[in-house]
């Protein structure tokens, strides 16, 4: 028998949100909070998949794959749907738990870390050979195909190829990505979960989708090829200003307006200015609110917060939007004392406790054998 331990981390996203599936850059992270497997090797066809997270176990058959009615289970039957009947590969039977500390719903890409890690330790198990950029692929195919959430690369690349103390510049056209160097001494990385999750989340992160594909094509009515929303500058945009609706065009603004912040902090970042770092992160969340029109009156209320505090240098809600987290640079003596304050003031508006989530900067997918 087999045994061996996957480690699959969530991951973050210091600035670039909403970019990777328009062909922009990014600026994440992988964190050491993880979504951790055990794979035992076992003979015959039936395998037993146990969540201690969600409370339940299921079984399934290897040769008998099929949709399920339980969403949280298909994200394994995807898995084992893309790789046995899509791709033709053999997979041994196998059992398997799985223990996370990674939020669900909080934006730090629990969904992909699952499938992320799933993929990895299967490929290990069964000698498949499959290098990052393939399981990668794969876990991006899952989504879209199977679960039916459209995205870019951003959260499977960052927690495949994550590197501890370092953020990752991604270019999500090609994939061309540098290692940036994240020492933000003496500020924290502290995400704080509203605990709100409106379910608008799921459609309007598609209808966004459906939303930049109309800008581009409208852009490229007129003798334009460009491939991506992020091509286009800002002065081309706007000669279609009144050839496409105002939601249109403000989706579009807020994608060109957000790569060029994105690689405007890279810059900053490297030269340890991290003040103008949090400048750009605040910026960020005022297109998101304003143009993307992705957040909600509880992560506005955490954002504008952080404003009146000297100490908290950035902030601007992470993920798809609608709930889950802010992303907030607090200067390290502050912490406890401003989780205390902006918790009180966040259950007096909304009778709801905020959650805080310290993190660091760590390492991708890891795999152990015991």
């Amino acid at each position: 028998m087999n045994k061996i331990i996957v480690e699959s981390p969530g991951r973050i996203n210091l600035i670039g949100e909403h970019v990777d599936y328009n062909g922009g850059s990014v600026l994440p992270a992988a964190i050491d909070k993880k979504i951790i497997i055990e794979f035992n090797s076992i003979n015959g066809n039936e395998c037993s998949i146990e969540s201690v997270t969600v409370g339940k176990s299921f079984k399934l058959n290897l040769e008998k794959i099929s949709k399920s009615a339980i969403q949280w289970e298909n994200y394994i039957i995807g898995v084992l749907h893309n790789l046995i009947v899509l791709k033709k590969r053999k997979i041994g039977a196998f059992n398997c738990k799985i223990t996370s500390n990674l939020p669900i719903g909080a934006g730090i890409s629990s969904s992909s870390s699952l499938i992320c890690g799933l993929i990895s330790g299967l490929n290990y198990l069964n000698n498949l050979k499959l290098g990052s950029d393939e399981i990668v692929d794969m876990v991006s195919s899952v989504e879209h195909n199977f679960i039916g959430l459209m995205g870019g690369i951003m959260d499977q690349f960052t927690i495949v190829n994550g590197k501890k103390n370092n953020l990752i510049l991604l270019n999500c056209q090609n994939r061309k990505f540098e290692y940036i160097s994240s020492n933000f001494n003496p500020y924290k990385i502290i995400l704080i979960n509203t605990n709100v999750e409106h379910n608008l989340a799921d459609s309007s992160y598609n209808q966004r989708v459906k939303e930049c594909e109309e800008a581009l094509g409208i852009i490229n009515k007129n003798e334009n090829n460009y491939k991506y929303l992020v091509d286009v500058e800002l002065n081309i945009l706007n000669k279609f200003k009144d050839s496409m609706n105002s939601r249109v065009y403000n989706r579009a603004k807020f994608v060109i307006e957000e790569n060029k912040r994105t690689h405007d902090s890279s810059v900053e970042i490297s030269k340890s200015n991290i003040k103008e770092f949090g400048k750009l992160m605040y910026q960020s969340h005022k297109g998101l609110r304003k143009l993307y029109e992705v957040s909600c009156e509880e992560l506005d209320f955490l954002v504008d917060f952080s404003k009146s505090k000297k100490e908290v240098i950035g902030s601007r809600m992470m993920g798809g939007g609608f709930g889950g987290c802010t992303i907030n640079l607090i200067r390290d003596d502050y912490v406890d004392d401003f989780i205390s304050s902006v918790s009180k003031a966040y259950l007096k508006k909304f009778n709801i406790e905020p959650s805080p989530l310290f993190v660091n900067i760590g390492d991708g997918v890891t795999i152990k054998t015991t």
